[in-house]
């Protein structure tokens, strides 16, 4: 599926069935339409995208989206504003909004990054010299503008009011997510978000953590130092294994569904549906880390998980991929029950995090700014996974990739096992960074079968050049 140009206007979650006996497109289309309005998922007043962006994203023709607004319009659910676009109606008679995606007035309530290596193939590390400067100057001078002189005093510990409300928003509209604004909390990166649901659990005992195997060594790093019992359960080609993480009886199960890290395999629909089962006749907590979530390339969007269990499942996501790391933005969308504690947790943490960085995302939500950047940001990057594949099949054309149809990184399945230290001495006197397989492991191996390459901050030739050194360093130590 290309980007030819289709890099405008707001992202909407909408999952079409194909093959035999399934509805017509269009038929889909509408139907998909009708449910996030009805589920609340598409709010009165929100803009559609274009037909055109729509199609492309959905992999449909445009006369077949066309056709859905169309018919939308005629039925009253959507108006088309002449020069404006589509926009769900802002009166729906008989549509009765489901509480937890009601539009609530905005009144306030009660590690290491690649180095300096020429070529460092650094997994999940964004393109940081792609950084919205002039929106977002722009975003922080409107706040600085607007903010109110009590938005710079202590505030709620969930974060900024405005941001949470345009989170909420865009969460239901791009990845299904449900919740309400209450249950979002604020986050200084997902480092801190993991850190306070151990935390939260602090009152329970030391809380059983699952996570999966392999996964990021930091991440594992921070449940055990807030005091977790940390758990790797392993990966196959369908996800985390359902049934070894039933068998292990955690209190806390984190996952990676939509792309799992490093591997880049989607959770199989049978085991989200295993997990979300257990979740609810335990009690235990699913934490959905939807990492990268946003780069997919040659697949469909999937829904989150939380939205299959919104009370057994927290969501966790963040802009260290989409803007930058340094940015130092996350969120936590909280089931209600544990949402006291987890809030308590962040009050005692840092009393809140800096309201200016909230209220500029917020901002660039809400103008549709983030949503295009965030297209664009794709765009490129998917010429850049296209070079690696390139690259990898010209110069390492018996070694095998996966996890490519999204992400920021590819796994490279070696030809034969290698020894990781040796191949990654011989990779960095080409100047080449490289990450072992054998690193994301729980108990590693002094040999590898594979190397995880993060392409988002190279250039194209870089990617290009990198994997031609990479392959001579192969040569050496094999």
């Amino acid at each position: 599926m290309r980007d030819d140009g289709a890099n405008s206007g707001p992202e909407l979650l909408l999952t079409l069935r194909r093959g035999a006996g399934a509805p017509a497109l269009g038929i889909q289309v509408e139907d998909g339409l009708r449910e996030a309005i009805r589920a609340g998922r598409l709010r009165s007043g929100d803009r559609l995208p274009p037909s055109r962006t729509l199609a492309h994203d959905l992999a449909v023709a445009r006369r077949t989206v066309v056709g859905a607004y169309e018919q939308l319009v005629a039925e009253g659910w959507l108006e088309a504003r002449t020069g404006s676009g589509t926009f769900v109606r802002r009166a729906l008679p008989g549509l009765a909004v489901p509480a937890s995606a009601a539009v609530v007035p905005a009144a306030p309530e009660a590690p290491a990054g690649p180095g300096r290596l020429r070529y460092h193939f650094f997994p999940g590390h964004p393109d940081l010299s792609a950084f919205p400067r002039a929106e977002w100057g722009r975003a922080v001078r409107a706040a600085l503008r607007d903010l109110p002189d009590s938005a710079f005093g202590y505030g709620d510990p969930r974060g900024h009011r405005e941001l949470r409300v345009a989170l909420a928003g865009h969460l239901a509209r791009t990845r299904g997510v449900v919740c309400r604004p209450r249950q979002i909390v604020i986050c200084q990166g997902a480092v801190q978000a993991l850190a306070l649901l151990v935390r939260s659990h602090a009152e329970r005992g030391a809380p059983r953590v699952v996570v999966e195997d392999p996964y990021l060594p930091e991440h594992r790093d921070v449940l055990a130092h807030a005091g977790a019992d940390v758990v790797p359960v392993p990966v196959d080609g369908l996800g985390i294994r359902d049934e070894s993480l039933v068998a292990a009886r955690p209190d806390i199960a984190l996952v990676t569904p939509a792309h799992q890290c490093p591997t880049g395999v989607v959770l199989a629909a049978g085991r989200r549906a295993a997990i979300c089962r257990w979740a609810q006749e335990s009690t235990a907590l699913v934490v959905e880390d939807d990492y990268d979530a946003e780069y997919r390339y040659d697949r469909a969007p999937v829904a989150a998980v939380q939205s299959l269990a919104p009370d057994q499942v927290a969501y966790l996501g963040s802009t260290s991929k989409t803007l930058a790391p340094g940015i130092r933005l996350a969120w936590l969308v909280v089931p209600e029950d544990r949402l006291e504690r987890v809030v308590a947790a962040k009050r005692y943490a840092d009393a809140g995090s800096p309201v200016l960085e909230q209220a500029a995302l917020a901002r660039l939500i809400t103008s549709g700014a983030y949503d295009r950047h965030v297209r664009a940001a794709r765009r490129r990057q998917r010429e850049r996974r296209d070079a690696l594949v390139a690259a990898v099949g010209e110069h390492l054309p018996d070694a095998r990739i996966e996890g490519a149809a999204a992400g920021l990184h590819a796994v490279v399945r070696l030809a034969r096992p290698v020894g990781a230290r040796e191949l990654v001495a011989a990779a960095r006197e080409r100047e080449v960074g490289v990450h072992p397989l054998s690193e994301y492991r729980a108990d590693p191996s002094p040999e590898t079968t594979g190397v995880v390459l993060g392409y988002g901050a190279l250039a194209v030739p870089a990617v290009r050049e990198g994997v031609r050194r990479l392959a001579a360093a192969l040569s050496e130590v094999g």
